[in-house]
């Protein structure tokens, strides 16, 4: 990308989030481009039938999976790159590979990214050889062509970001936050990784505070690498109490996760836009 390009930012709908919606919004996908979101991100192999729905509105496509085993990330890859989506975020193994068969999985990510020209982004999650912070600091030094989808509640929650001192554990990651290319929008709090923000108000909310520092740092790395594709893309991934995200009280979910999605993209808007400004200031 040359010196000209403006970056941007790009929110999209995760569909996972619309499963189990005890309010659904009628007419999926359009009520998606409705509420202002630029695109959709697929849980599951996409179905040609929904991907041309949405490049008839006019919505960016992008997808996910898992790679557990060798060979897997070459066919997930030229399946993303026959459906051209944008990227894919990954799930890599299972967190219990010793650290010669992570790298071979980690090889053969960047392989098959870089073969097929489809952004391949691991994920900062759980139950992934990228679970642990420590661990996964020590893979970038190994291997600094990585680029990540950063699902941080995983983190934050998982390893109880605040234990210890939140600002030295941010600075420790900063090799990993320079390398996010793409961000999962969940919002956590040290006892719960997916919880209702209200409005998003730090003070009612103070881990909501550290999330902003999180995304402000990761869009700051984005507009500083000269390198960097024109957009960021955040995707709002809030989902169901089936599998244990939401939480419930009385039967219900705690919170509407269609209104919740939209707090959090503008919070990453404002997240973005006081990145933009540190960088015009930094000129």
């Amino acid at each position: 990308m040359g010196n000209a390009t403006v970056s941007t930012l790009r929110c999209y709908m995760n569909l996972g989030t619309l499963e189990g919606l005890e309010t659904l919004p009628s007419g999926t996908l359009a009520s998606i481009r409705d509420a202002g979101y630029q695109g959709i991100q697929f849980t599951s192999p996409p179905s040609m039938d929904m991907l041309k729905e949405a490049r008839s509105m006019d919505l960016g496509v992008c997808g996910s999976g898992r790679i557990n085993l060798p060979g897997e990330a070459d066919v997930l890859a030229r399946q993303a790159k026959a459906d051209n989506l944008e990227c894919v975020t990954l799930h890599v193994g299972w967190g219990l590979e010793n650290d010669d068969e992570c790298a071979r999985l980690i090889e053969e990510v960047l392989e098959a990214s870089a073969k097929y020209e489809v952004p391949l982004y691991p994920e900062t999650h759980r139950a992934t050889i990228f679970q642990d912070a420590w661990r996964t600091v020590q893979f970038v030094r190994r291997f600094p062509q990585l680029r990540f989808n950063g699902d941080f509640s995983h983190w934050y929650t998982g390893s109880e970001f605040v234990y210890g001192g939140f600002e030295r554990k941010l600075e420790f990651i900063r090799p990993v936050i320079e390398r996010v290319r793409f961000l999962h929008g969940r919002i956590g709090n040290p006892g719960c990784m997916q919880v209702d923000v209200g409005d998003g108000d730090t003070a009612r909310h103070p881990y909501v505070q550290h999330f902003r520092d999180m995304w402000t740092a990761v869009f700051a790395a984005f507009l500083q690498e000269k390198s960097n594709r024109e957009f960021f893309c955040f995707a709002p991934e809030l989902l169901a109490s089936g599998i244990y995200y939401a939480r419930t009280f009385n039967g219900h979910e705690e919170s509407d996760r269609w209104q919740q999605s939209l707090v959090l993209v503008r919070i990453a808007k404002e997240c973005f836009q006081a990145a933009q400004e540190q960088a015009d200031h930094g000129k």
